[in-house]
């Protein structure tokens, strides 16, 4: 299972709201719902949010055993 949550904690640190995203950065709406949902997103979008973060990919998503959910 894929988990978020790194993201949100990522948004919080470095002060970047998610309306910042999405008129400053133009990410969709779209996109922060599949991540809320915690959905499958590309490689390709996950790096564009670590270069918009200045942050690695750990601070972006982790990946959690289904058994530990």
């Amino acid at each position: 299972m894929i988990s978020y949550k790194p993201f949100w904690n990522t948004l919080k640190r470095k002060k970047v709201s998610t309306y910042a995203l999405i008129e400053k950065h133009k990410i969709s709406s779209s996109f922060l719902t599949r991540i809320r949902k915690n959905e499958f997103i590309t490689l390709r979008k996950i790096v564009d949010l670590c270069i918009i973060l200045d942050c690695r990919i750990e601070d972006i998503v982790i990946y959690v055993p289904e058994d530990d959910m």
